[in-house]
């Protein structure tokens, strides 16, 4: 009877090491993959915050090279706002296929990238 008692406290404590390594390879694998996703994030922020510094110089010779052309300054700023509506109207009307879907499909790529290397 004795030795009953001590293959269960031996198969509880079994049990219980299992469950530990399981939660602490969650708990790892969590912290991988949500690491992962905010470096990639902050990696994509960087790259569009300096995209966007090169616009908005890009924007300003280009504006003042259709002022050069127009002969008013206001022409040429005027003229760049408006491709900027005329880009802003195209992306609002096309958001669903070239913002939200690619983002949530490169989100979930990343969140389970370990998993398909390991089936292959």
């Amino acid at each position: 009877m004795e030795n009953t008692f001590s293959k269960i406290e031996e198969l509880a404590g079994h049990v219980k090491e299992y469950v530990d390594n399981r939660l602490a390879s969650v708990k790892f694998s969590t912290a991988e993959k949500s690491s992962a996703v905010i470096a990639n994030i902050l990696a994509k922020s960087i790259s569009l915050l300096i995209f966007f510094f090169v616009i908005g110089f890009a924007s300003f010779a280009l504006a003042y090279v259709l002022a050069k052309i127009t002969g008013e300054y206001y022409w040429g700023f005027f003229i760049v706002a408006g491709i900027y509506l005329l880009i802003a109207l195209l992306v609002w009307a096309l958001k669903e296929k070239i913002l939200r879907l690619p983002i949530m499909n490169a989100m979930l790529r990343q969140f389970f990238k370990n998993e398909e290397d390991e089936k292959d």
